[in-house]
């Protein structure tokens, strides 16, 4: 069954318009749970409570306002608002064409599909068409559902998509994330790294592998309540911690290779031996527990 559209817009650059329709591209399939009333088993309903008395406030009554300072609230009324949306024009309007490389995927929100509108198709084609021999794609505003959208169209497969994205105020900068003190990794390390990630490459990704393991079971112990049945509890059993990177390594190249089993193309038994002597010092060495520091170094001994 052909997929129903979502909504449709009209995709402009220069004098050209291109009447597009949009279809949802994702859907999650992820498992959730209902507050329910541990008597009746009933779902509960939430409600809106006055702080300072606990009186239930009706949702009717309501309005919004907007915190400009901690706990200091601005009002605004409905014709307010109204008069603050951007035009409902559903226009998404094509600013300029960058390269792909030069755009952030981390920056994407949400995704569409982009299919041609009644007597758009040959626009729609050639806009495609021109997008991957020029390998660009194409940056612009929708403005939809009264408020402006910064959006990237890209060719995908035989069309087009649409991404929704953050912008970049938005995007929180990696600067602020802390990625540890700098080390001087010993060569059987790195070897023995490289020779992991080797064993587990393939040449493709192919998303259909893998499966929410997580919303199978909970979909499973669902099945086995309706019937009757009883939930098994298993317990959980902790799993060995490994301090050592050496012997970490090792350990997940056996699991992958089995113990004595092949070593990768480009390196010998020989070599592999060479590895494990040269880090042999580093892992026979005790563990000591490191003793609290006042400030955090960023270089390792």
């Amino acid at each position: 069954m052909p997929a129903r559209a979502l909504s449709s817009a009209t995709i402009s650059f220069g004098l050209v318009a291109i009447p597009v329709k949009l279809f949802t591209a994702t859907s999650s399939q992820s498992v959730s749970f209902n507050m329910l009333d541990p008597d009746t088993k009933s779902r509960v309903q939430q409600q809106y409570i006055k702080p300072a008395t606990g009186e239930v406030v009706n949702r009717s009554t309501l309005v919004k306002g907007y915190e400009y300072a901690r706990g200091q609230y601005v009002v605004f009324d409905e014709a307010e608002l109204k008069s603050l949306e951007a035009e409902r024009s559903n226009s998404i309007d094509i600013v300029e064409f960058v390269p792909l490389s030069s755009v952030d995927l981390l920056s994407v929100e949400k995704s569409y599909y982009l299919g041609p509108d009644k007597g758009g198709d040959k626009a729609y084609g050639l806009l495609t068409e021109s997008m991957k021999n020029t390998k660009k794609v194409a940056v612009g505003r929708w403005a939809a559902r009264g408020k402006e959208q910064l959006v990237l169209i890209r060719p995908y497969k035989t069309g087009l998509i649409l991404h929704q994205m953050f912008y970049a105020n938005e995007v929180r900068a990696y600067d602020e994330v802390d990625t540890g003190a700098t080390f001087e990794f010993k060569d059987a390390e790195r070897n023995l790294a490289e020779k992991l990630i080797a064993e587990l490459t393939t040449d493709t990704f192919h998303p259909e592998k893998y499966k929410d393991e997580y919303a199978t079971r909970v979909l499973a112990a669902v099945e086995q309540k309706v019937a009757g049945e009883q939930v098994h509890v298993a317990q959980e059993v902790p799993r060995a911690q490994v301090i050592d990177l050496f012997e970490a390594l090792k350990q997940s190249l056996e699991q992958v290779q089995g113990p004595g089993g092949p070593v990768k193309a480009g390196t010998s038994p020989a070599a592999s031996e060479n590895d494990a002597a040269d880090a042999g010092e580093e892992k026979a060495r005790p563990i000591k527990k490191a003793a609290p520091r006042k400030t955090r170094s960023r270089k390792a001994s």
